[in-house]
């Protein structure tokens, strides 16, 4: 079993904050693979069913952002699960805007929701990163996080959350790089087409003085 972890917090008033990009992913992973649900379970709104033949359960803590280690810790427990089952999809202010980053393990970079994460599960569980950007001084974070996302990021959030989405089947299955790659080119298709182009171009090329055959 995976288990697939969205974070944010619950209600209406945060359902659009930078920090609930955890929430949004889950919400169209939900959607894109018609999971079962929602139910309540693990002090979270659950969801469960089969992704790609792996039998997968989605949990959006309702513990809000601080306390959602104690829901996933529950739901590892209850299942048994190594950390490294346990795939995570979070806000990341170190990134910039729509800038992804998939690993696993690592440190929490004062993210209160792998700060607790870690703290019942441990570091070793893959992050899923999204960029949010940072205000630039420390003591804008907090309202930052804290605020819809602006009109300027709404033309790379959608397409991002559909992407993670649609193939979240390679981060379950342990692909990792196969995963990052295949979100990007989904992301940024002309990037192929140009390297594709490039490579026609230069193929009856014959090697110059700096170039190697």
């Amino acid at each position: 079993m995976k288990l697939l972890i969205g974070l944010g917090n619950p209600g209406q008033k945060y359902a659009h904050h930078r920090h609930n990009v955890g929430f949004m992913v889950a919400d169209e992973i939900v959607r894109r693979h018609n999971l079962a649900g929602p139910r309540s379970r693990f002090r979270s709104e659950s969801y469960e069913g089969p992704i790609a033949g792996s039998k997968t359960l989605l949990l959006k803590p309702m513990t809000f952002m601080n306390e959602s280690g104690r829901a996933v810790g529950e739901a590892v427990n209850f299942f048994k699960l190594d950390p490294s089952d346990v795939v995570v999809f979070h806000d990341e202010l170190d990134l910039v805007p729509g800038k992804l980053r998939v690993k696993l393990g690592g440190g929490v970079a004062g993210h209160n929701g792998l700060k607790s994460l870690s703290r019942f599960i441990g570091p070793d569980f893959v992050r899923v990163r999204v960029g949010i950007g940072h205000p630039g001084r420390k003591e804008q974070v907090h309202s930052h996080v804290l605020s819809d996302f602006s009109r300027d990021d709404q033309d790379w959030l959608g397409p991002t959350v559909e992407a993670l989405a649609e193939h979240v089947a390679d981060v379950i299955s342990g692909d990792m790089p196969g995963y990052s790659n295949k979100v990007h080119l989904t992301l940024h298709p002309r990037e192929d087409q140009d390297s594709d182009k490039d490579k026609n171009k230069n193929a009856g090329r014959k090697p110059g003085k700096e170039e190697s055959a």
